[in-house]
């Protein structure tokens, strides 16, 4: 049964208990080009939307970015955090080790997957970066082309596939930065790793490195590897199973604590390149009174002693 209402045409249909189902029916319903142009126009705000596919053309016109997982993207960072290379003292050997590996490797020779493991605070981040600025100042100076530093997160290292098919599409050279890198108990993703730096079929293409730093020497906490020989059939394979990854990385230097020496050339180096108006003597005392405090000695404490001991002076960092 139906019957006309103004603009629509009603359509009742009887149900069980007697009662009618109404349906309304726009009487000018749209037309089927017109439902197809608002599904166009539909179609194109999403494709608006959505991201854009993982692309590599970016790297043409920045020397540093953070990869965003979420989106497929390389975000640019138009200054990199970090301290001149002059500035790291009581380093000298690990210095002279990562800047000839970034040298070859930006020169277009084989280079090795570099692990910097050792003491909080000695300066493995600000070595990575330092290194890699400045062989990108030499490489500018000689006309030829500059690394591209890529810093991935640790909790992200299950997408690095997705990454390296986006950098296999390019000829620069990039470097994968992954700071303060470490594994627990239940985690799967230094398989993923692994498997990116040495024995996956796809592996890692030659135009990539891999920089990480750790403050644990095998990337694995020590009650993790002990357990795993308690419960293991074997427990040497156990292990080799877990201290494999570190075995990966072809530099493997380690950073130590600083001794009191070292600490305080730290923060005469410190000093002076802010020119602080300060007596040697003072300044001895304040930096040994200070790390006493702190209970450490290291170039971070330095340099926290320093940005203390600047303001207390009224000197701005510049």
């Amino acid at each position: 049964m139906s019957e006309t209402c103004g603009d629509h045409i009603v359509r009742s249909f009887p149900v069980k208990d007697g009662r009618f189902l109404h349906h309304w029916h726009k009487a000018n319903s749209m037309t089927d080009h017109a439902l197809l142009n608002v599904l166009e126009r539909i179609a194109d705000s999403l494709e608006r939307m959505s991201p854009k596919p993982p692309s590599a053309d970016i790297l043409k016109h920045h020397d540093a970015f953070i990869w965003q997982a979420a989106m497929g993207t390389l975000a640019p960072v138009e200054k990199v955090s970090g301290v001149s290379l002059s500035l790291l003292r009581g380093i000298e050997r690990q210095i002279s080790q990562v800047m000839t590996n970034t040298r070859h490797f930006a020169e277009g020779f084989t280079a090795n997957n570099v692990m910097l493991w050792g003491a909080r605070g000695m300066g493995k981040s600000s070595l990575v970066k330092a290194a890699i600025a400045t062989v990108n100042a030499e490489q500018r100076a000689k006309g030829e082309p500059t690394l591209a530093l890529i810093e991935i997160q640790r909790d992200e290292l299950s997408t690095l596939p997705k990454l390296l098919a986006v950098l296999r599409t390019t000829d620069r050279r990039c470097i994968l930065f992954c700071d303060d890198l470490s594994f627990e108990s239940q985690d799967a993703d230094y398989k993923s790793l692994k498997s990116v730096l040495d024995g996956g079929i796809g592996g890692r293409p030659d135009n990539v490195l891999v920089y990480a730093t750790s403050n644990r020497r095998h990337l694995m906490p020590r009650d993790m590897i002990e357990n795993e020989t308690g419960s293991a059939i074997n427990p040497s394979e156990a292990i080799e199973e877990k201290v494999s990854l570190s075995d990966r990385f072809g530099l493997w230097i380690g950073l130590y604590g600083a001794s009191q020496d070292e600490y305080l050339d730290i923060v005469q180096t410190y000093a002076a390149t802010r020119k602080l108006p300060v007596s040697p003597e003072d300044l001895r005392r304040k930096a040994l009174q200070w790390a006493l405090t702190r209970g450490s000695r290291s170039g971070r404490v330095a340099a926290q002693f320093i940005d203390d001991l600047s303001a207390d002076l009224g000197i701005p960092n510049s």
